[in-house]
Parts: structure tokens; C-alpha cells; sequence
């Protein structure tokens, strides 16, 4: 036996149902949809959205809805416990957390936050720090510079 000769056994593939196709096919006439109302007509049934007038799931829950800013500016967050790996007096910006595998691309907006604590002096650069971090920062004697 060769990989192109395997077949499922006999039996064991159902072939679809077909509607309407005559009394011996045990699907015709009304073809499996009973006997009259909107559902057994061609083009028949009810829009997704519509529950036979009740208000709509949809419209019900207003506050599951949700809303997306287009505009938002995504920043990648990191805490200055990462910054640990870096040596005394190196300059870190975005280009150097991407390489040391902190941030996934340089072209990323970076946020630094003050979870942890900075043994060494560095000069960072991010488009924006917290409050703390500044203060952790310039603390140790680092420098602190703010992208646009």
C-alpha cells in the first residue's frame, strides 16, 4: 500500500444533505424546512441582528460596546530593575533596549517606570518617565533625557 492508495473505509464518509432533490432522496418536497411561515419561503428567515423585535443583545448592553482612540500613543513600559544589565556611565536609549532584547524595535516609544532600584549611574533617554524613576535616576547620578 502507497500513501495516493489510502481511502477512508466504506461508510465512514457521510455525502451532504441535499433538499428538494425528490420523495426518494427522503428531502423533497418541502425539503427538510416543514410546512409554510417565513422560514420554509426562498430568501426566507431573520436578519443576525434581529430577536422577533425584543431589543437587541446589541442594544441592550451599551457598555459592552466599547470604544477604540485611534490616536493613542502606545508606549513600551519598562522598570528600571531592567536596566540592571547595562554598564556604569552607558548611554540607554530605544536602539540600546532593543538590542539587549528589552523592547521589541527601536522605533518604539518607551516609557520608563521606578519598580526596582538603579545601582549605577546612566544616562537614559525615553519619551517619557515617571515621577519616581526621575527621582531613582538622578538619585545614583544619572542623567535623565526625554525624547520627542
Amino acid at each position: 500500500m502507497k500513501v495516493h492508495e489510502l481511502r477512508p473505509p466504506k461508510g465512514a464518509r457521510k455525502g451532504r444533505k441535499r433538499g428538494g432533490r425528490g420523495t426518494a432522496s427522503g428531502y423533497g418536497k418541502t425539503a427538510g424546512r416543514g410546512t409554510k411561515g417565513q422560514n420554509s419561503r426562498s430568501g426566507g428567515g431573520v436578519r443576525p441582528y434581529f430577536e422577533g423585535g425584543q431589543l437587541p443583545l446589541v442594544r441592550r448592553l451599551p457598555h459592552k460596546r466599547g470604544f477604540t482612540n485611534i490616536f493613542r500613543v502606545r508606549y513600551s513600559v519598562v522598570n528600571l530593575d531592567r536596566l540592571a544589565g547595562f554598564r556604569k556611565g552607558s548611554k540607554v536609549g530605544p536602539e540600546a533596549l532593543a538590542k539587549a532584547g528589552i523592547i521589541k524595535s527601536p522605533r518604539e516609544r518607551v516609557k520608563i517606570l521606578g519598580r526596582g532600584e538603579l545601582e549605577k549611574p546612566l544616562t537614559i533617554s525615553a519619551h517619557k518617565f515617571s515621577a519616581s524613576a526621575k527621582e531613582k535616576i538622578e538619585a545614583v547620578g544619572g542623567t535623565v533625557v526625554e525624547l520627542e
